[in-house]
């Protein structure tokens, strides 16, 4: 079972400060989180049936959820939470976590 962890990020009102911010300081962090297994970045993820688009759509992988938790709740996990608090500054943000229960593909 696969746990995987979704942010969607909503157009920032400077995206050149964003993208710095992002590149620079919460990517490193990211880089951090123990069991990572794959983290995946997407531009302009549009909803099927209209809406704005997202500026940036970050998915992160782990094994397993308990693993997901774990790394959150580690030195690392905790020091992206605070750098979460000030993308959030930037723009608004918004998570979930899920598990795939099986591929059907």
């Amino acid at each position: 079972m696969t746990a995987r962890f979704i942010v969607l990020y909503e157009t920032p009102a400077d995206p050149a400060a964003f993208d710095r911010h992002y590149r620079d300081v919460h990517l490193p962090l990211v880089r951090r989180l123990p069991g990572l297994r794959c983290y995946t970045l997407g531009r302009d993820a549009v909803a099927v049936r209209g809406g704005e688009p997202y500026y940036l759509v970050a998915e992160l992988e782990w094994d397993t959820m308990e693993e997901l938790r774990a790394a959150f709740a580690s030195s690392a996990g905790r020091a992206n939470a605070a750098d979460s608090a000030r993308l959030q500054e930037l723009t608004p943000v918004r998570s979930m976590i899920y598990t795939v229960d099986e591929s059907v593909l």
